[in-house]
């Protein structure tokens, strides 16, 4: 097997994003443009890439990092320009080179894999990725012979009117020898309406020494887009999640509404799950088996571990354990770890905190910076009062501890096992093991003052007129 190279252009400003993200930076379904296009040449087994970059390059060098090696085009002067910056890098190479631009984030492995094969098995010098479409304006147009052999390229610009009305397109990706690429850049020139290097020229130039030109047609036309403005963006964005929500599918994940759930491209879910409408699912997510999402649940970065339920809730870099529930109208921030059969509940907030199995927070109250050991209970409004304006501190619950409704533990404050927090106590020292706290004011009734209080106001309002 050739050795497989790639070169991604991505050194074009995208003045049309109107923008100050690079253009390439732009995410589809949660990752950015020329991280899909990296990551689809991988799959495939290319063992070297090289990133063309110029505007914004420190921006594509810092998100890619170590996964690339990179070519800087400091002037933009075209397609054919850009490749060759790579020439130092990948000149003395042998095998075949993928050439690819990094706004093309909807391109498959499939459909490289058929592109490289087809080029290798007809020992072609290039092979072009085409598409027909019913309007190609603004693409370059594939011309061919009377008997179906590949001639050149066009540019839209400089198109006769014959050329203008074919309607196979050039999508911008290609495949080559990787020397008789480099060889035929060097014989490229700027003499068009342009005036730039066209590495579509270099069809023509390898045509015209005699080499064997080939082209695979795509049969998925959505592969071709390329992103240069929002509304490609938009567009390219609705292919990308409904392939996505596809894959969960068929994969035996349950999606009541396709058209309402979001799904990066990077999450994993278990089979028998079942996602409810306006569920958003980001980054590096992972939902395991026979859980239900939603409805209204945005989670990001976050495990969820089979058989758990979440709903109308928001979590952040959590962790939520089996058969556990979540909401609705939870909030898990980073940090928030729950065991198994966990129950949060309404209003509920968790912050960098460890939550034990079978352990209940059920409604009004905050956790934060805190160890909570297994079957405790936590009442309604309870909060671990954590930070004092300076420091953040650590509130210890440990197991089978009651902690009653509206406490507030006053960090650093450990509370031992099976002890008991009285309702409505502001506890600031330790509790021991199977103790009773209860940190509040005794109780007075002032006989009829109710009274007073409701004459002296009658009075007040009386003066006033």
């Amino acid at each position: 097997m050739l050795e497989r190279l790639a070169v991604i252009l991505a050194a074009g400003q995208g003045k049309r994003m109107k923008s100050k993200l690079y253009k390439v930076l732009h995410p589809v379904c949660g990752k950015p443009m020329v991280g899909h296009v990296l990551d689809t040449v991988r799959e495939i087994g290319v063992s070297r890439s090289v990133v063309v970059v110029g505007h914004g390059a420190e921006a594509v060098q810092s998100y890619l990092g170590p996964s690339a090696e990179y070519a800087l085009q400091a002037e933009q002067l075209g397609t054919g320009h850009a490749v060759k910056q790579a020439k130092d890098l990948l000149g003395q190479e042998k095998g075949t080179t993928i050439v690819i631009c990094g706004d093309t984030p909807l391109i498959t492995a499939e459909t490289l894999e058929g592109l490289v094969q087809l080029h290798e098995s007809r020992g072609a010098a290039a092979t072009i990725l085409t598409a027909e479409l019913d309007d190609p304006k603004g693409y370059g147009r594939v011309i061919r012979d009377a008997s179906g052999a590949v001639l050149k390229i066009v540019e839209q610009k400089d198109c006769s009117p014959e050329e203008d009305a074919v309607r196979e397109i050039n999508t911008g990706t290609y495949c080559f020898d990787n020397a008789k690429l480099f060889a035929a850049l060097d014989k490229v020139t700027n003499t068009n309406a342009q005036q730039e290097y066209y590495l579509t020229d270099v069809i023509g130039i390898l045509r015209g020494g005699g080499e064997q030109i080939e082209a695979y047609l795509t049969d998925d036309v959505s592969e071709s887009i390329g992103v240069n403005d929002r509304v490609a963006l938009s567009v390219a964005e609705g292919y990308m999640r409904e392939r996505i929500v596809r894959k969960h599918m068929l994969n035996g994940v349950t999606i009541i509404d396709p058209s309402s759930t979001y799904i990066g491209s990077e999450v994993v879910i278990g089979s028998d799950t079942v996602l409810y409408p306006n569920t958003w699912l980001h980054g590096q997510t992972q939902i395991g088996e026979d859980c239900v999402i939603g409805p209204q649940a945005e989670i990001e970065n976050t495990i969820v571990h089979s058989g758990a339920t979440v709903k109308h809730s928001v979590l952040n870099e959590a962790e939520v354990g089996s058969s556990t529930s979540v909401g609705p109208f939870a909030y898990l921030r980073p940090g928030a770890k729950l065991g198994e059969h966990v129950k949060i509940g309404d209003f509920v907030e968790v912050k960098n905190a460890t939550i034990g199995d079978h352990s209940k927070v059920s409604h009004l109250s905050y956790v934060g910076d805190a160890k909570v050991g297994t079957n405790v209970n936590i009442g309604c409004g309870a909060i671990t009062v954590n930070y004092d304006g300076y420091n953040k501190s650590i509130t210890e619950i440990e197991d089978d501890a009651f902690i009653g409704s509206n406490v507030n533990l006053i960090a650093p404050i450990k509370i031992g096992k099976g002890a008991y927090v009285v309702a409505g106590s502001t506890v600031t020292h330790a509790v021991p093991d199977n103790d009773l706290a209860i940190a509040r004011p005794r109780q007075e009734n002032k006989a009829g003052y109710a009274d007073k209080i409701r004459a002296r106001a009658k009075a007040k309002k009386k003066r006033s007129e």
